[in-house]
């Protein structure tokens, strides 16, 4: 059973705020994504390292590039999806938010997480993301038990 309704069409870009959206992460956001990730490396280790992997240490701009590319596939087949947040003209990349399916634990559909750049965190930035994804998941997206957290 798809854990999506075959006609169910993912949003393509979500208003935030005044200076934010989010969208779909693509292969050719490697040069925003990579500074990122990689400048907010050791919190995002704490968060996600242990059931991920992820960011190695050492992650270069190709192997960003390259998991870029899986996602953005992904994507495109309703596998999961990550969703980047930007600046509104897309030069920063300012943090994810990752929505995957679940199929090992009883009453959850899907598993949804994000994250802030390290400079953001503590701000209007991450505060108003902590208030947006919930409710956009349940408003936009068919989930019945999607759960928060990693």
């Amino acid at each position: 059973m798809p854990w999506l309704p075959a006609d169910f069409a993912h949003p393509t870009r979500v208003p935030l705020d005044a200076e934010h959206h989010l969208r779909p992460i693509r292969e050719s956001d490697v040069d925003v994504d990579y500074p990122a990730v990689m400048g907010s490396r050791q919190r995002l280790w704490s968060l996600y390292g242990e059931k991920w992997g992820w960011p190695p240490a050492h992650m270069t701009h190709e192997q960003d590039r390259v998991d870029l590319a899986r996602h953005e596939r992904e994507q495109d087949a309703h596998e999961s999806f990550n969703y980047a947040v930007f600046d509104a003209d897309e030069t920063e990349l300012r943090g994810c938010v990752y929505i995957d399916p679940v199929d090992d634990e009883e009453g959850v559909d899907a598993r949804i997480s994000w994250w802030v750049v390290d400079d953001r965190v503590g701000t209007d930035l991450e505060r108003a993301l902590d208030a947006f994804v919930p409710r956009w998941i349940a408003e936009v997206w068919p989930f019945a038990g999607p759960h928060y957290g990693i």
